[in-house]
This record gives structure tokens, sequence and C-alpha cells, in this order.
């Protein structure tokens, strides 16, 4: 039985990949080759007491998404998140001070609730200013690259780029 369905409360977990768990890599394959087979039923996991249930599509890529991190052997943390956080859970999802959080609402980059004294953040739209924040990186990224590639900055000999650095340096110091 589930902490949920025994009305406990739900907290965060992080699981660790064991060494060599060839039971990823063999549940990772089985998820994928599923993926690509439509016209297969829906995916059912049976637990050892021989009770059966389909799987939700949802629950399919939140399976890939761990199956995955663990193959590459990387921790997988669940953290259970209510729809609607407050400015300080908000602020701790994305990795900001809760003051940059509140400039980010006031701005207008983030929608929010004030339905009494407190803001209050839909996660869904915590998420979507997330990913516009990444994509806007990784665009930033690429230009630097077509940049440096443009410039033929890859050229470079790296040798070449430390002696000039460290003769820079010198002339400013002295």
């Amino acid at each position: 039985m589930t902490a949920a369905a025994r009305n406990e409360p739900l907290r965060d977990q992080t699981y660790l990949p064991l060494s060599g768990d060839a039971e990823v890599l063999d549940f990772l394959s089985a998820l994928r080759e599923r993926g690509r087979q439509p016209a297969d039923p829906r995916l059912r996991l049976t637990a050892p007491d021989g009770k059966s249930i389909e799987l939700p599509e949802s629950m399919l890529e939140v399976l890939l998404q761990v199956a995955a991190a663990m193959n590459a052997g990387l921790a997988v943390t669940v953290a259970p998140q209510r729809l609607t956080l407050s400015t300080q859970e908000a602020a701790d999802l994305l990795r900001i001070s809760r003051t940059t959080l509140v400039r980010l609402l006031e701005a207008g980059a983030i929608p929010f609730d004030k339905p009494s004294r407190h803001r209050k953040v839909r996660l869904d739209d915590l998420l979507e200013y997330r990913r516009r924040q990444r994509s806007r990186a990784e665009q930033a990224f690429a230009e630097m690259v077509a940049d440096t590639e443009r410039l033929g900055l890859y050229d470079t000999d790296p040798a070449e780029v430390k002696a000039a650095l460290k003769a820079a340096r010198q002339n400013r110091a002295g």
C-alpha cells in the first residue's frame, strides 16, 4: 500500500542507482520498445503478488526519465509538489532567492495569484518559466558557439592563448 493510500504525508525520497544494475537497462529497453509499438495494448505492471494494473501514459514518461537517469549512474529524487506553491517553495524549486522570485512575479515574468496577503504561484506556470529560461540560455550558447566558429577561435592553439593571457596579465600588473 502506498503512503498516499495510508494517508501518510508524502516526502522527498532520493534513489541511488546500484552499480552494474542490469535490471535498469532491461527495464529501460522494455519501456522504449513498448513505446515504439502503438498497436500494443497499454503497458501493465504486475506486482509480486500477481496483481496487475494498467500503466497510464503519463507514468510511462516518468518511468522512462527515472530509468534513463539511473542508467546514466545518476541519483533520482522524487519530490511531491502541490499544484500551487508559496513564493518560498517556488523560489526553492527555481533555486533562486525569494526576493528574486518576487521581483520576477511583480515584473510579470511569472503569473501569480494573490487571494489574500500572500502570493501563490501555479506549478505549471513556474515550470513553463523555467522551460523558457532554459530555451533562451541554450539559444544564447548556440549563438556564442556560432560566433566563435565564425571568428575562427576554435582554430587557435590553446598554448598560444595561454601565453597571450599571461603576457596581458603581466603588462597589466607592471
